[in-house]
Formats: structure tokens, C-alpha cells, sequence
């Protein structure tokens, strides 16, 4: 069970680029030792200077970063990034051509020898766990070139774990592997940082793999952190419009007052508390095949479990749907629409979210 002790806590940083481009402002969060936090936002939104702030790449213009109880940055202290003891997994790998894997996995741990921090024996030992750890104590003698970029990534990441360090750092690991290899190298990675109890923080615009992977999500927008909460609270409860778009990529619906009650392109509605939008779910919308329907199948896509259709309703807005792969609905069909959703979020034109509740289930 993971010590609820923080390894990592950042106050208030901010960092501009020139004199009007604001990369990272005024953010603060803490990591517990143990923990999976994944950066999560669009191309932009300043993740990855975040990332390179915590690693010391970057100097922050104001704010503090604590790192293992040790002020690394702020209040005039300023730690260099080789002494912070943080592990970093480069997109790219940046793993050296003509050093084969072991010479890779040491290379780091020769540095902290030369400084008298690491007794040399210790070298060989630490970059042979490592290099076990991810499993490729077969390819010690094996350059680069001879391995998949599965494997690569694997060397890059046994070299950040080889000294031990409080903390890692993983900048898009993933994004340049294949489908296949992305989806069971990042289960492999969470596992063995578990394994080992190692804390983390990696940046990513891949909905999909910081939900699966992290123990808590920091959705990022224009440098700042929109929402910070489990992945189930960032996915069922968004903070914000922003964040339940990225997301959840859910649709919205404009409801507008009908007497007591409230007009949408989904039908009629009760319990709405002022003019806004319902958040609906693409799941949260089921589909049948009726001649007589309002709406159209305008698109689809096969997403191998499940199909997701491009929906045409009656106002010209387009609703996205996911089914599942049993129902198989053809582009230009009529279908009716039904809202099945047990939570129904309401965003206002002004205010915080609200959550309606329970809600019956209604026909367009």
C-alpha cells in the first residue's frame, strides 16, 4: 500500500516564454510517494514545461518545488537537474547509438560515481536489476539499432530506475510505438513502477492512456489545471466544459424554457435549474433502427468493440453515439434516440456544474 507521504510538491509555479506567452501559470499539486499522475491535456496547454520545470530543464519565474522533503527550486534555492535525483523517459528514448544496453542503463550511474555519490562496484549491479526489471537481461550486449522501439523504450526506462531515484519522469513515452505495442507497454510500465513502488508523472494527450494508467489525472488548460481527481472523477464528474470535452468527448445540448419545463434536441425536460447545457455521455445515448425517426446516421466508425456514429438530429446538430459492435447501423438510416443516463450533468451559462440526479429514461 502506497505511503500517503508527498514525494513531489509544487506551489504556485509559473513560467512565461518571452514577454507575453504564458506556458505554466500559478499551478500547485503534490504527488504521494507511490503514485501515478498523469499530465494529461492538448497540444499547448503546458504539460510538458511542467514536466520540464519539475525536472530543472526549466527555470519557473515564481513558485517552489519540494522534492523528497528538499526545496529544489524557489526561495533561493536552485537545485541543477543532474543533482535532482529524478528519473526522465524522453518521447524520443535519446538513448546513445554506439553504447549497447548495458552501456546505456550505466551511463547515468557512472556520472554519480565520478561525483562520489555511487561506489563503483555498485555500477554493473544496479544496471543489471534494472535491465531484469524490464525484462531484457538477455540483450545486455544488443546496440540500439538492434532492438524494436518496444525494447528501446524498455532500455530508456531501465536507465531513469537504475539509480533509484524518488521520482520519474515520462515525457509522451508511448506516442511513437506502434498501436499494439502502446497498449500492453504502458500496462507494463504501471506495473513494474508499482512493482517497485516507484512515483511518477507522465505527460500525455491520449485521453484514453492517462484514464487507464494513472492513480490521479491533472487535466491542463492555456498553463493551468483545470481539474486534478481520479481518473473515474475526472471521466463521470468533469469540473468544467473544457475538461468533460477533452475528456469525455461528450456531447452537449442547448436547453432553453418552455413554460415549466425545458426544450432539448433530445425532448422535454424537468429539474433543470436555468438556461444551459445538458453534458450527455456518448455511451449514455441509445439507438434504434425507426423509419418514422427524427435522426439520421450521417457517419460511422468501426472501433473494433464498439461502433461510434456521426448522428444528424432534426436542429442540424450532430450528436457522436458509441453502441456496441453487435448493432450495426447503416450511414443514411433513420433511427430514433433514446437518453439513458442515470446522471445527468447540467452546465449553466454562469456557475459550477450541477449534477440533476437519477433521471428517467425519455424518447426523442
Amino acid at each position: 500500500m502506497a505511503s500517503m507521504a508527498p514525494v513531489l510538491c509544487c506551489r504556485n509555479i509559473t513560467k512565461r516564454f518571452g514577454s507575453a506567452t504564458l506556458a505554466v501559470d500559478d499551478v500547485s499539486f503534490s504527488l504521494n510517494e507511490g503514485d501515478l499522475l498523469g499530465l494529461l491535456g492538448p497540444s499547448g496547454c503546458g504539460k510538458t514545461t511542467l514536466l520540464r520545470l519539475v525536472a530543472g530543464f526549466e527555470r519557473p519565474d515564481a513558485g517552489e518545488i519540494e522534492l523528497a522533503g528538499q526545496t529544489i527550486c524557489g526561495g533561493g534555492q536552485w537545485v541543477p537537474p543532474e543533482r535532482r535525483r529524478v528519473g526522465v523517459v524522453f518521447q524520443d528514448y535519446a538513448l546513445f547509438p554506439h553504447l549497447s544496453v548495458m552501456e546505456n542503463v550505466s551511463f547515468g550511474l557512472k556520472q554519480l560515481y565520478r561525483r562520489g555519490e555511487l561506489p563503483k562496484k555498485q555500477i554493473k549491479h544496479l544496471a543489471g536489476e534494472a535491465i531484469a526489471l524490464v525484462g531484457l537481461s538477455e540483450m545486455t550486449r544488443r546496440y540500439p539499432h538492434e532492438l524494436s522501439g518496444g525494447q528501446q523504450q524498455r532500455v530508456a526506462l531501465a536507465r531513469a530506475l537504475a539509480p533509484k531515484p524518488p521520482l520519474i519522469l515520462l515525457d509522451e513515452p508511448f506516442s511513437n510505438l506502434d498501436v499494439q505495442v502502446r497498449l500492453y507497454l504502458r500496462q507494463e510500465v504501471r506495473d513494474i513502477l508499482k512493482n517497485i513502488g516507484a512515483s511518477g508523472i507522465f505527460v500525455t494527450h491520449d485521453q484514453e492512456e492517462a484514464l487507464a494508467i494513472a492513480d490521479k489525472v491533472a487535466v491542463m488548460s492555456e498553463g493551468q489545471l483545470a481539474q486534478l481527481d481520479a481518473p473515474e472523477e475526472i471521466y463521470q464528474n468533469p469540473a468544467s466544459r473544457f475538461v468533460a470535452e477533452f475528456v469525455t468527448q461528450a456531447n452537449f445540448v442547448k436547453a432553453v424554457r418552455s413554460g415549466d419545463r425545458w426544450d432539448t434536441v433530445l425532448g422535454r425536460a424537468r429539474g433543470i435549474p436555468g438556461e444551459g447545457d445538458l453534458m450527455v455521455g456518448q455511451e449514455d445515448l441509445k439507438l434504434s433502427v425507426d423509419e418514422q425517426g427524427d435522426c439520421v446516421v450521417q457517419a460511422r466508425q468501426f472501433l473494433g468493440r464498439e461502433y461510434q456514429y456521426s448522428l444528424l438530429m432534426p436542429s442540424d446538430q450532430v450528436l457522436q453515439v458509441r453502441t456496441a459492435a453487435s448493432q450495426r447501423l447503416a450511414v443514411g438510416e433513420r433511427v430514433s434516440v433514446r437518453l439513458d443516463c442515470e446522471r445527468v450533468r447540467f452546465f449553466p451559462k454562469d456557475g459550477e456544474p450541477v449534477i440533476l440526479g437519477r433521471r428517467k429514461k425519455s424518447a426523442v
